[in-house]
């Protein structure tokens, strides 16, 4: 994955934050995605135009975890945003 690029959400998707975690909804398919506090704090990184490098520079400064390990876990979250159609990557 390109850590130059950036994650851009389609129009389509509507987010709104309950008890600190995200509820997504596809407005074309009508289906709703669960974010837990994380993916969350992943999903508000991306939306503020950060590239993807740039959110995981960011989440290495917020959370005690190995930076291998939050590559593969920041990786995953996309390619699942990626594969729902939740997203795409400019």
């Amino acid at each position: 994955m390109d850590f130059s690029k950036k994650v851009i959400f389609p129009d389509s998707i509507f987010a709104q934050e309950v008890d600190g975690e995200m509820v997504l909804l596809d407005m074309n398919t009508e289906n709703y995605f669960g974010l837990d506090s994380v993916a969350s704090d992943i999903w508000k990184l991306l939306q503020e135009g950060k590239t993807i490098g740039e959110t995981y520079e960011a989440l290495l400064e917020i959370y005690e975890v190995d930076p291998e390990t939050l590559r593969k876990d920041l990786e995953t979250f996309i390619d699942n945003l990626l594969e729902n159609r939740l997203a795409f990557i400019e």
